[in-house]
């Protein structure tokens, strides 16, 4: 599928250790002022999973709502404090790590009905672009995969701040969001209910909780 600005150095208490990695792209707004603590961050980071989660959400028979993640992923981020425009980002996604809980709803939402991981066994996003929109909240544009099928998406990020942990790893944090439409990907399949309305809304939210660390520099 961010590490921007809430700004704060602190020390966390002991967390299990690290995991791998994400990316981003920017293009900062005119006039939107950016916290000069971004600075400090310019760099290679790596998202740390077991701390995040790229996860989405979806009304299911137009009265609850199912949850699930993508347990495996590669992804690297490139963040500039100075100039968010030269910032980079792309995570790609094993379709077949879906984990919502439920067995045989993971084997429906793997197969052709749905992802079809046989014939495409991952997803992508890859950043075009960023703003600033002012203060801890940014928008980023990029390019999500699904199915084959290409289409410009937009994110809203929000910057939650950063520390430095026991380990010492230095992270970052932020959550961001947007909804699609998963028939625009191909995704098409659903059931009608007698009462009308739809078995399974059309409407996805996306989620990336992510806590981020500063890659390490090769040697």
């Amino acid at each position: 599928m961010g590490i921007f600005s809430r700004r704060q150095t602190a020390t966390l208490e002991p967390t299990p250790s690290a995991g791998t990695g994400s990316p981003f792209s920017g293009a900062a707004a005119a006039g939107a002022a950016l916290d000069p603590a971004l600075r400090a961050l310019t760099g290679q980071w790596t998202i740390d999973r077991p701390h995040s989660r790229i996860g989405f959400s979806v009304r299911h028979a137009m009265v609850t709502t199912v949850r699930g993640a993508f347990a495996d992923y590669d992804s690297t981020l490139y963040f500039d404090g100075d100039r968010p425009s030269e910032s980079r980002a792309e995570i790609v996604i094993r379709i077949a790590s879906v984990d919502t809980g439920v067995e045989q709803r993971d084997a429906h939402l793997i197969g052709a009905d749905f992802f079809d991981a046989r014939r495409h066994p991952e997803m992508s996003f890859r950043s075009t672009s960023t703003v600033h929109e002012g203060g801890e909240t940014f928008r980023m544009a990029g390019d999500l995969t699904i199915r084959g099928v290409t289409r410009p998406v937009e994110l809203q990020l929000d910057y939650l701040g950063s520390v430095v942990d026991p380990f010492g790893f230095e992270r970052a944090g932020f959550d961001g969001t947007t909804t699609i439409d998963r028939t625009d990907w191909g995704l098409v399949y659903n059931q009608r209910l007698e009462t009308g309305g739809a078995m399974v809304s059309e409407k996805v939210r996306l989620q990336f909780d992510i806590s981020a660390i500063r890659a390490t520099p090769m040697a």
